[in-house]
């Protein structure tokens, strides 16, 4: 190693090391401490009150009360005792708490599992009465002709939803192309799946232009340069008391809402078998929880415009946040060798739903799939998972250089 990697090398170590320091001491803070004896006398004065205070007559209101504070006391008691996860911001209590979400969430989904379909579609009526209703079926293929009052008719709220979809999916994902990919690929789903979903089938210009070119395309863009301008941003790492005036108390406030660290992406889809598995596992399971939201809203007579969809997409989001971060550093990391929390319960969640989606969609779906359609999926998973990986692991490997440093741009 040269003098000047070496002098490179020690800056680095000494600004990791007083980076540590900082944030010891910022974690140092009394609003970061645990306080479990204090939050365990204020959830027992809580649930006191609510004891005595809920005595409605009213059977059901009494069960949707008792449903309602236990997931409550369940998310404060994950707030305390469940494990971190990879994020510090805006307060690690709160990523514990989205995980005991998640936990919850799993336990919902296998209830439904068990249920059969009448049942289910019954129970989401506790949700909301005007559900339970079987859905007309639509189709945005009726009027394709190019003309100015078709693509007015395809602009509706839910062209605002696709862009701001995006916008999250590319701050999971942090990567131009993965995000692309799983683009095009759900528009080939669509196709794919049109002979059982009507709202599947689409114009060609709705797929490629609306959706792919224009929403897909700002969503994308728009979430990449946020990413970008985080991976950038100059993190301040003061602590409260450190800081004397209010204008900068209340700016530090602020702050606590933004990553302390921002973490680029970087795949390397290809560089060893457990990396490319990894990923394209990654987008099977991003891809098939696309189609769960869609399969779901059908099976379970939920309208697309329910606010039921909204709150599972915010969920979700959530969940995913921290799960992708986890099944990079498992996927990156070699070291890691098992995967967080977050990423193994966001991936049960999501192969649960899957199950309810094959049980509900019995005797629901009566043409068959077209043998392009069989044919052409065969070939691309045989290329996915025995063709390529079989050509650049095995017939042609990359040879690793021994003692190639791969510098990166910050290091330059």
């Amino acid at each position: 190693m040269t003098t000047k990697e070496e002098d490179r090398s020690s800056r680095n170590e000494v600004a990791a090391t007083t980076k540590t320091e900082e944030i010891t001491t910022l974690l140092d803070e009394p609003i970061f401490h645990p306080h479990t004896l204090t939050a365990l006398v204020v959830l027992s004065a809580l649930m006191f009150y609510a004891a005595t205070r809920s005595n409605y007559e009213n059977t059901a209101d009494n069960i949707k009360l008792g449903i309602l504070a236990a997931i409550a006391c369940f998310v404060f008691i994950g707030m305390l005792q469940f494990p971190d996860g990879p994020f510090v911001r805006p307060s690690k209590p709160i990523w514990r708490a989205v995980l005991s979400l998640s936990v919850l969430y799993q336990l919902f989904l296998v209830f439904l599992l068990f249920l059969n379909k009448d049942d289910a579609r019954y129970f989401m009526t506790f949700f909301d009465s005007s559900l339970g209703i079987e859905l007309p079926e639509r189709s945005y293929a009726d009027a394709c002709e190019v003309t100015w009052d078709n693509v007015m008719n395809g602009m509706d709220i839910f062209v605002v939803a696709h862009t701001v979809g995006w916008f999250g999916k590319a701050l999971i994902l942090r990567d131009y192309y993965f995000c692309w990919i799983i683009s095009i690929a759900f528009e080939l789903c669509e196709y794919s799946l049109e002979h059982q979903l009507n709202n599947f089938a689409e114009c060609w210009w709705d797929h490629w232009i609306l959706d792919v070119l224009i929403c897909n395309w700002l969503g994308i863009y728009a979430g990449m340069k946020f990413c970008q301008y985080f991976s950038v941003k100059q993190y301040s790492w003061v602590g409260f008391r450190q800081i004397k005036t209010l204008r900068g108390k209340a700016k530090r406030a602020v702050q606590q809402f933004t990553p302390r660290e921002w973490t680029r992406y970087e795949w390397k889809t290809t560089s060893t078998p457990k990396n490319y598995f990894g990923t394209v596992l990654l987008l099977i399971v991003f891809l098939q929880c696309e189609l769960n939201c869609f399969y779901l809203k059908y099976l379970l007579w939920v309208p697309p415009e329910h606010p039921l969809n909204t709150y599972r997409l915010i969920l979700l989001f959530l969940f995913a946040l921290p799960g992708a971060r986890e099944v990079y550093q498992y996927i990156s990391d070699s070291k890691t060798q098992r995967m967080g929390a977050h990423a193994w319960l966001l991936i049960f969640n999501i192969m649960t739903e899957t199950l309810i989606c094959l049980k509900f969609s019995e005797n629901e779906f009566h043409q068959a799939a077209p043998m392009v359609v069989k044919v052409g999926w065969s070939i691309v998973f045989a290329v996915l998972f025995v063709i390529f990986p079989l050509w650049r692991f095995v017939i042609h490997p990359v040879k690793k250089i021994e003692g190639e440093q791969i510098i990166s741009k910050k290091d330059v």
